[in-house]
């Protein structure tokens, strides 16, 4: 396992640099998750991160659809904020597991 150091917090990742255990994750994790993948987070990508961590925690599926039905954004808006595969990176980013639906 591989670990990550973002001010101060010190947190394991897997070779793909998802976080091995989603306690691990706070904003400080997040936002430096986030300037890995060149995303500036704002409050409205802190709140889909909350609605995905939530989902999660709940023992829910994630998908891009369910982001999309969230009340928080839309399918394009997901796609805007984090472009370039926003489930995966949105992921990863929370501090929640690789989705399966995602290669």
């Amino acid at each position: 396992m591989a670990t990550k150091t973002f001010a101060g917090n010190i947190i394991e990742v897997n070779d793909e640099g998802y976080l091995i255990s989603m306690g691990d994750w706070n904003e400080v994790v997040g936002k430096g998750l986030a300037e890995e993948e060149g995303i500036e987070l704002t409050d409205l990508h802190f709140k889909v991160l909350e609605f995905m961590r939530n989902k999660v925690s709940n023992g829910e599926t994630l998908t891009i659809r369910s982001v999309g039905k969230s009340g928080i954004i839309d399918i394009k808006q997901f796609y805007v904020l984090f472009p370039g595969g926003p489930l995966k990176k949105a992921s990863k980013i929370a501090g929640i597991a690789k989705p399966s639906s995602c290669v």
